[in-house]
């Protein structure tokens, strides 16, 4: 062993010990920009839906529900009435188009193209997950008359889907069995938790 290689063998020493600290540093460094991440994300939501507790926005976050998305999710129901027999017709399609305005979902933006990506292909049930917590934390912050309004206007709505095919040339029930279901679980989101 020559007087040198035990200097040699610090300097790589400090060198692996410098390339750990500084893998460390780093992987911590994207921890915190992740979390920030979120943390920005989770405002972003509470401020879409005026939804203040962290338990909601997190739940709504982990379904992949974002303050961009939060609009069309107001239009769940109706493109949930709508497919709850199987298949979404023509006329179904124009009443809901009819009322994304009424959403505030404009044609040609981003909430617009995702619902009728809903109403070519039918959404995955996770999504009635998403509104089910979307309507039970707005209802917490709405309070009761609030609540009950937004169930009103939301059921009126539904309702109308759903009557705008059906029956046999005119005659019966334009609201199927499927579809007063859907509608009854709908009615059910706003009920108050244990």
């Amino acid at each position: 062993m020559t007087p040198q290689e035990p200097e040699i063998l610090k300097d790589r020493g400090r060198d692996l010990e410098d390339e750990f600290f500084h893998r460390e540093d780093q992987r911590l460094i994207e921890r915190l920009n992740e979390l920030k991440a979120v943390e920005t994300t989770r405002e972003a939501l509470a401020k879409a839906t005026g939804i203040t507790k962290p338990a909601v926005l997190d739940r709504l976050m982990a379904l992949g529900i974002r303050a961009e998305t939060v609009t069309a999710l107001y239009m769940v129901p109706l493109v949930e009435v709508a497919w709850a027999d199987g298949t979404l017709d023509a006329k179904e399609r124009r009443a809901i188009l009819d009322r994304a305005g009424d959403s505030e979902v404009a044609r040609g933006s981003t909430e617009y193209a995702l619902l009728e990506a809903w109403l070519d292909r039918r959404p995955d049930p996770k999504l009635l997950t998403a509104w089910t917590y979307l309507v039970q934390g707005m209802c917490e912050q709405l309070g009761s008359d609030g609540a009950a309004r937004l169930k009103a206007s939301l059921l009126e709505r539904a309702r109308a889907v759903a009557g705008a095919s059906g029956g046999v040339f005119g005659i019966g029930s334009k609201v199927s069995n499927a579809e007063a279901a859907v509608l009854a679980q709908f009615e059910a989101a706003f009920a108050p938790g244990p």
